[in-house]
């Protein structure tokens, strides 16, 4: 038996992804912008418009105070009337850029969202069942959470806010130095270096403490969705006020870096404030010295004041502005950090289709097989056997012997160590994963039903299928009838995780989902573990009658469902110690002759709540 030299990537667990700083953000983001360069190219061009329209506005206001200067000779009323039309329309104009601006931009921002959102689902998918069992979901919502909320703000903050402000003192500065004496553009270009200094500086200090609050708010989030999940195991063991307890101690954490973040704030709005008083003062200070020297008219003083109104609103919202920015981007690096992740698992370049033969199941074939979860700990040893095409190979032993991990590598959540996997001598890791997984129909030991119909449940096993196809499934699965028993029938929602049935009802659900898949392979993980002995037999002989012409593997507990298998793999420690039909391990009298005289001298009664306890402890190890 050859050794594969495949080798298997180092795990990369949640959130190791490779720190982003600012400028990598930004430049993530700018392709999903830039796709619609034209719509973005048309908003700047409205934003430059806008601001153009709003700077004359101070201009008009200065040449109509100067036409009405009492003592100003030649005075026409047509010359007002003229200025105050040029006043309003540049007013309009303002709005009416800024709206344009708005809407032209309004589809290039919510499509990003769109697309930078299902890009992260898609890549979530495709990541391996390692990363799935490590992650923490309650945090990993929110980081998507704020992460495609943050892509909006941050080009709303950026694009509309600071940008308009930048244009806006270019425009304002260039005005000064023309046509004023030089103070005014120092007073105006100081203030403006000091405010921002100011700001940016005590920002950057400032941001450490949102970014606790973010990991923080994260943290109890977990907390607060892992408990709602085990509700029952919380209601059993009567642990509310333990639950409330850690909830409030990540609250309590939350808080205190909330006022330490707002203590500061109100120091940056302090000192800005500050910076803005002293310049416009200073501002104020010339412009009436020079009126009162004769070389400023009145309406020169009030066109400086209302220039530095207008470029100092804005301003005072500009800690704000970068601290939402700073705060975006610290969001979207969460977000973006998600699609850094190391795909574990991924098609080859050269994969192809699996190629499967038309009208009978696969051969399939584990060639000296190793694996391991950890480094430190392997789960499979040298294990080769061959299930022959068509036929049942099923596979029983103690728990932790690493029978249901066989099914997860079949699916390829994980690859191989070291050895091969075969399907009609196709190697797992030369096909793609999308017809692998089309070609292989599971019920699982733990049944797990998403939080909708009945429908849509046993539809999920094939997409297209019609109703009556899902109805047929149903019937297959003996479910039909207690469907229709219930008030709502096929619509009736099944609840978070499909809690709402019972553990042999979801069983029956899954079922009749993969007899609608129709696979070529079939696996079955204790898959009438949670039924009662009557159901338990219709089911297995209905079972039988599926496989037919499919290869199967099953995984079981009770030897009694298996004793018609084509062959009987027995496990321990992660080896076949023994394989061949159950007549022929009867014969043996070893492992498998034991565990059968076990079961059979046991009260079926007390094989179900040994069973019962197994598969508890088979969850649990994985």
């Amino acid at each position: 038996m050859r050794r594969s030299s495949y080798s298997v990537p180092p795990a990369n667990p949640p959130g190791s992804g490779q720190p982003r700083n600012d400028f990598a953000a930004i430049k993530t983001l700018f392709p999903y912008l830039w796709a619609y360069k034209w719509r973005v190219i048309l908003a700047l061009l409205c934003l430059v418009c806008a601001k153009l329209a709003i700077v004359s506005v101070p201009l008009i206001l200065k040449s109509l105070i100067d036409q009405l200067t009492p003592g100003k000779s030649g005075v026409q009323l047509a010359l007002p009337a003229g200025l105050l039309l040029a006043y309003g329309l540049l007013r309009l104009s303002n709005t009416f850029f800024t709206e344009l601006r708005e809407f032209v931009f309004a589809r290039v921002t919510q499509r990003a969202v769109r697309t930078i959102a299902l890009q992260v689902f898609r890549h979530l998918h495709s990541l391996s069942l390692r990363f799935h069992l490590n992650r923490q979901t309650g945090g990993m919502t929110r980081d998507i959470e704020r992460g495609t909320r943050a892509v909006s703000s941050l080009v709303s903050y950026a694009l509309f806010s600071i940008l308009p402000t930048l244009i806006e003192i270019t425009l304002v500065l260039s005005y000064l130095i023309i046509h004023y004496d030089i103070w005014f553009s120092v007073i105006t270009f100081c203030a403006l270096l000091l405010y921002i200094g100011f700001t940016v500086s005590v920002t950057e200090w400032r941001t450490h403490f949102r970014r606790t609050m973010n990991e923080l708010d994260s943290k109890a989030n977990t907390k607060a969705i892992d408990s709602l999940i085990n509700y029952e195991t919380v209601k059993y063991f009567g642990n509310e006020n333990v639950e409330a307890a850690r909830y409030d101690q990540g609250l309590q954490q939350f808080e205190q870096a909330a006022v330490k973040s707002q203590t500061t704030l109100s120091l940056l709005n302090v000192g800005q404030s500050g910076i803005i008083a002293i310049a416009v003062s200073l501002i104020l200070w010339r412009a009436t010295v020079g009126v009162i020297a004769g070389k400023m008219s009145l309406g020169d003083l009030v066109l400086v004041n209302s220039f530095m109104i207008q470029l100092y609103v804005p301003l005072n919202f500009l800690g704000v502005l970068y601290r939402e920015i700073k705060q975006s981007l610290a969001d979207m690096e969460k977000l973006f950090s998600l699609l850094d992740q190391h795909r574990e698992i991924a098609d080859a370049d050269h994969a192809h289709v699996l190629d499967l033969p038309a009208h009978a199941g696969p051969e399939i074939c584990f060639n000296a097989v190793d694996f391991s979860y950890e480094t430190d700990r392997e789960i499979l040893h040298q294990v080769s056997f061959v299930m022959p095409a068509g036929a049942t190979t099923a596979v029983v032993g103690t728990s932790g012997s690493g029978k249901s991990t066989l099914a997860r590598l079949l699916f390829r959540f994980y690859d191989i160590q070291h050895g091969s996997i075969t399907i009609s001598g196709q190697e797992l890791r030369e096909v793609t994963q999308a017809s692998l997984r089309a070609a292989i129909g599971i019920v699982p030991q733990d049944t797990v039903l998403f939080n909708d119909s009945i429908e849509y449940n046993i539809g999920y096993g094939r997409p297209d299928a019609g109703f009556d196809d899902i109805v047929a499934a149903a019937k297959a699965a003996y479910i039909h009838d207690f469907i229709l028993s219930l008030p709502a029938g096929y619509a009736t929602l099944v609840g978070e995780r499909g809690l709402k049935l019972s553990g042999g009802e979801r069983q029956r659900v899954a079922i009749a989902r993969t007899i609608l898949k129709n696979p070529s392979i079939l696996i079955f993980d204790e898959a009438t573990s949670a039924l009662d002995s009557k159901s338990e037999q219709a089911i297995q002989t209905q079972l039988k009658e599926i496989a037919k012409g499919r290869t199967s593997l099953v995984i079981a507990h009770r030897l009694s469902t298996i004793i018609d298998a084509a062959q009987i793999l027995v496990m321990e420690h992660g080896r076949i110690v023994e394989s061949g039909t159950h007549a022929e391990l009867l014969l043996k009298e070893g492992v498998y002759a034991q565990m059968w005289a076990r079961q059979q001298a046991m009260p079926e009664s007390d094989m179900w709540e040994e069973e019962t306890a197994v598969l508890s402890l088979q969850r649990q190890v994985g």
